[in-house]
């Protein structure tokens, strides 16, 4: 038997009973077709750019290791001279020559030296104003040495006397002095100092160097009255005494008598 052609039904395409749902049918499919095609592109995209971005980078590390790498080598076997910072600090000095003022011939014998330390507490503020606007505190760390000597050069005629027999010799010396107190400022040091706001601002356009003399000056003081107190005259007295004896005990003198003047 022939075939009937005209019974076949094909798919996708619109037919008298159900012409739009098979036109809806056809255009779903093809909506879902183009939105895989897309989603397809945009993975391959955003895969493009990512093997786009990482290239560069990859090729940044490589560098920067390969830097590294030969930095480790020239420190380690000297390939190459060392380079200098190009931001290293520099320090130029101005600084004027030194000018000869006077010199002095010293007849004086150092017979002890005393090395001190003392705390320094200051606070300078006005009456009725807050500490907050005018105040001004400093706490600090001065040390110093003060020596103690004998001035030899003011040893007047008969102030040495020797026996008949050359066994026996007397000495009448000034007493010892202090000298004056040498704050030694590498051993001195600002611990705080605390400021109100209108000296901050004195302070930030003034710009006093000098500003700490008054509390140098303070220091010394007290280190100078320290070394009076501390015995350091009697000891400069002793160590004369014991120094003049060996001396003159070494140039044949038996006996040795060395008094002080009454300061």
């Amino acid at each position: 038997m022939g075939r009937d052609d005209s019974n076949d039904v094909k798919l996708n395409e619109p037919t008298t009973e159900f012409p739009e749902y098979d036109r809806d049918g056809a255009d779903a499919d093809r909506a879902v077709d183009t939105e895989r095609r897309d989603g397809e592109r945009r993975d391959s995209d955003r895969g493009a750019a990512a093997r786009g971005l990482a290239r560069p980078v990859l090729w940044l590390l490589g560098i920067i290791g390969l830097i590294v790498a030969l930095l480790l080598v020239n420190q380690a076997i000297g390939l190459w001279p060392k380079l200098s910072n190009p931001f290293a600090q520099k320090e130029t000095d101005r600084s004027q020559p030194v000018l000869l003022q006077s010199i002095q011939d010293l007849s004086r014998y150092v017979a002890a030296e005393g090395n001190y330390q003392v705390v320094i507490d200051v606070q300078r503020n006005r009456e009725n104003v807050p500490d907050f606007l005018l105040n001004r505190r400093t706490l600090f760390v001065g040390a110093g040495s003060v020596e103690a000597f004998v001035d030899f050069s003011t040893i007047g005629e008969g102030a040495i006397t020797v026996s008949d027999d050359g066994k026996t010799v007397s000495i009448k010396l000034p007493d010892p002095q202090l000298g004056k107190t040498n704050l030694d400022l590498e051993r001195s040091y600002v611990v705080t100092e605390q400021r109100g706001l209108l000296d901050w601002v004195k302070d930030v356009f003034a710009n006093d160097p000098n500003r700490q003399n008054q509390v140098y000056q303070l220091a010394e003081e007290r280190i100078s009255t320290a070394a009076r107190d501390s015995g350091l005259i009697e000891r400069a007295r002793e160590n004369t005494r014991k120094m003049l004896e060996g001396l003159l005990h070494s140039l044949g003198y038996t006996t040795v008598t060395v008094t002080y003047a009454s300061p």
